[in-house]
């Protein structure tokens, strides 16, 4: 039997069960696996971004610079557009005629970005309204507001409006006190600045990133108990 030299005994003391089960193949499985996670995270991050942008940029034109709500969601199509355009100039960056390749960007995109819009202010989906009452007063919500859902449902089809525009006596048959300066009656700006938002049949994990989201997006949101549970969602009159 050949003698055990002292590298092998150094070897043999130093040895764990990483370096047992730690192979070539695993390692490269590994590797693939989180830059597989990288770009998956990558992708998904830059795909929301846009919406995020749109949201906060026009929240932001109308509490903070007192824009119209309507100029200010125009401030936000253009920021989205200039957005998406840094991506197309980015993915096609090597062709040559870049004046036809911006030209057609500019014109595509802001057709995108504003048919979005468009159908975002004036539809709401059955399936995301309580009944048609709230359907039938979708419009007296605030435009940029109203955007802001529509973009949220893109990621939770199943979110549904429970109320939107209020009256004094509304408050009475729901037997709570009446709140003169709830966000739920037309404000100045001539539109509800409040909704809510089922939150039951949900689980807390949804509920949770739905509340982060859409807070993250510039609205203010609280989750409350009135005459149900459920996540109140407004915009601010100011940061």
């Amino acid at each position: 039997m050949d003698k055990i030299s002292q590298k092998d005994i150094d070897w043999l003391l130093n040895l764990n069960k990483t370096d047992v089960l730690q192979t070539p193949e695993s390692s490269d499985t590994k590797k693939k696996w989180l830059q597989f996670l990288f770009w998956g995270l990558l992708i998904t991050g830059l795909g929301i971004l846009p919406f995020f942008i749109l949201i906060r940029t026009s929240i932001f034109l109308n509490v903070s610079f007192g824009w119209n709500g309507w100029l200010a969601l125009g401030g936000g199509i253009f920021a989205t557009v200039l957005l998406l355009l840094l991506y197309v100039l980015f993915l096609f960056r090597r062709t040559s005629n870049k004046r036809l390749l911006l030209k057609f960007s500019l014109a595509g995109l802001g057709t995108l970005v504003f048919a979005f819009c468009f159908y975002g202010v004036m539809y709401l989906s059955s399936v995301n309204a309580k009944n048609d009452e709230v359907r039938q007063v979708y419009r007296s919500m605030h435009p940029i507001l109203r955007v802001a859902i529509a973009t949220t449902t893109l990621a939770d089809g199943d979110l549904v409006i429970t109320d939107i525009q209020r009256t004094p006596a509304d408050y009475a048959a729901m037997g709570i006190p009446l709140n003169e300066r709830s966000l739920h009656f037309a404000q100045s700006s001539g539109y509800v600045h409040a909704i809510d938002l089922r939150t039951l049949g949900h689980t807390e994990f949804r509920n949770l990133l739905l509340q982060t989201s859409l807070r993250m997006m510039g609205l203010k949101t609280i989750r409350h108990v009135g005459t149900a549970d459920h996540l109140h969602i407004a915009l601010p009159t100011s940061f």
